[in-house]
C-alpha cells in the first residue's frame, strides 16, 4: 500500500519551456487550391519531406486585404499530413484571421512576444535592405561542441545536432535526414536530406566529399533535387545562402 508521503508526490503534469526545430512554410500566394497541390508536387520530388510535420505558416508576404481561408487552408494541410500549429509575421488583419480559425501567433525562441492582434494599423515597415552575401556570425551563447557521428546515416534515420555542427563521417543514405543549428560537414555521398542553421542561422552551410542530395536546406530556405539547377552533383561541394537564393560551389 502506497504512503501518503508517496501520494502527495504524484503530479497530474509538468510544465516546461522547449525549443523545437520548426519549419516556416512562407505563403506567397492566399489561394488555397494553389498553395496544396504545390506542396503535393515538392512531395513527388522529395518523398517524405514535410510528411507528419508540424509547421507555422508565415504571412509576411500576405496582402493583408486578401487573407486566405485559414481553416479550409488548416483542413487541407492536415489531409496531406501536415500539421500547421500556428503563424509568424504578418498584418494584424491576418493574424486575427488565422487566430479565429485555431492558428495563434508564435514568437521565436528568445523573442519578443508576437504583437497582440487588434484592429489599429501597424506602423509602416522600413525598406528592407538589398540581398547581399551573409557575413560569418560569432556562434551564439550556449553554443555545444560539435556532434560527430562515426557511422552511415541509414534510411528513416533523423539526426539533430542541437546549438551545434554536425559532422557525418559516412554516407546520408536515400530517405535519411540530418540538421544542424549551425554548419553540416557529410565526409561520404551526402544522398539525403541535409538542413542547416536551424531556423534562423543564415551563415550557415552544408560540404559534402560526393553531393547527391534528396534536399538541401539553409535556415528555411530549401532546394530538391529538381530544384538544383547547374550544381556540380557527385563532387565536393559547397552550399551557402545568398540573399534568398542557395549556391552551390564546387570544393578543391
Amino acid at each position: 500500500m502506497s504512503s501518503p508521503a508517496s501520494e502527495a508526490r504524484l503530479e497530474p503534469f509538468r510544465l516546461r519551456g522547449a525549443n523545437f526545430n520548426l519549419l516556416v512554410l512562407r505563403l506567397l500566394d492566399p489561394r488555397v487550391e494553389v498553395i496544396v497541390p504545390a506542396l503535393a508536387d515538392q512531395f513527388r520530388r522529395a518523398p517524405g519531406f514535410l510528411r507528419n510535420a508540424p509547421i507555422v505558416l508565415g504571412l509576411d508576404d500576405l496582402d493583408p486585404a486578401a487573407a486566405p481561408d485559414f481553416g479550409h487552408l488548416t483542413a487541407q494541410l492536415r489531409a496531406v499530413q501536415i500539421a500547421p500549429i500556428g503563424t509568424t509575421g504578418g498584418a494584424p488583419e491576418l493574424r486575427a484571421a488565422a487566430q479565429a480559425a485555431g492558428l495563434p501567433p508564435l514568437r521565436a525562441a528568445g523573442g519578443e512576444q508576437a504583437p497582440p492582434v487588434s484592429a489599429e494599423p501597424a506602423p509602416m515597415p522600413l525598406p528592407a535592405p538589398e540581398p547581399q552575401a551573409t557575413p560569418e556570425a560569432p556562434p551564439p551563447s550556449g553554443w555545444q561542441p560539435t556532434m560527430i557521428i562515426d557511422q552511415a546515416v541509414r534510411a528513416g534515420q533523423r539526426i539533430w545536432a542541437q546549438g551545434s555542427d554536425l559532422i557525418i563521417r559516412g554516407t546520408v543514405n536515400p530517405g535519411a535526414e540530418v540538421i544542424a543549428d549551425g554548419n553540416v560537414h557529410v565526409y561520404g555521398t551526402l544522398k539525403g536530406r541535409a538542413i542547416a542553421g536551424g531556423a534562423e542561422n543564415r551563415a550557415a552551410r552544408i560540404f559534402a566529399l560526393n553531393f547527391e542530395p534528396e534536399l538541401v536546406s539553409i535556415a528555411g530556405y530549401y532546394a530538391v533535387r529538381d530544384g538544383l539547377g547547374d550544381a556540380p552533383l557527385g563532387r565536393p561541394v559547397q552550399v551557402c545562402l545568398i540573399g534568398e537564393s542557395m549556391r552551390f560551389d564546387k570544393l578543391g
